[in-house]
């Protein structure tokens, strides 16, 4: 595979802990794409896996999960990921993490200074995406 990257939307939220100045967003599913260069074919996959701010500051207090994610914004420096976290993900710098959950429970917003995914266990299939 050639890229893969975070689908936000959906995406299973476990739970979200602040520990001091680190805010660690655990994914129970993340929805992963995966696409192949010069194939107009993607595949899905879930994976569990964290995305942890470090000399994090939360604007809102953080909802209680178990959260499901309908989409939000991951800003790294001048560029802005919208619904979607490419894969591998670490960066040091400004970090803002804006998410919007489904059922009225909220959004969460982190600012910070690094940030990084970690993924856990294998990824699983789920389905190919072919185009229309």
């Amino acid at each position: 595979m050639d890229s893969s990257s975070i689908e936000l939307n959906g995406s299973e939220i476990a739970a979200i802990h602040h520990t001091g100045d680190q805010v660690e967003i655990q994914f129970a599913r993340a929805y992963l794409i995966k696409t192949m260069t010069g194939s107009a074919e993607r595949t899905r996959w879930w994976q569990a896996g964290s995305l942890i701010i470090d000399e994090a500051q939360i604007i809102e207090p953080p909802p209680i999960g178990p959260l499901i994610c309908v989409g939000g914004d991951l800003d790294e420096n001048i560029y802005t990921y919208r619904d979607m976290i490419p894969l591998p993900f670490a960066s040091r710098g400004h970090i803002r993490c804006m998410l919007k959950f489904a059922d009225s429970a909220g959004r969460l917003e982190v600012t910070g200074r690094a940030a990084q995914i970690i993924m856990r266990d294998i990824p699983k299939y789920i389905e190919h995406l072919r185009p229309a």
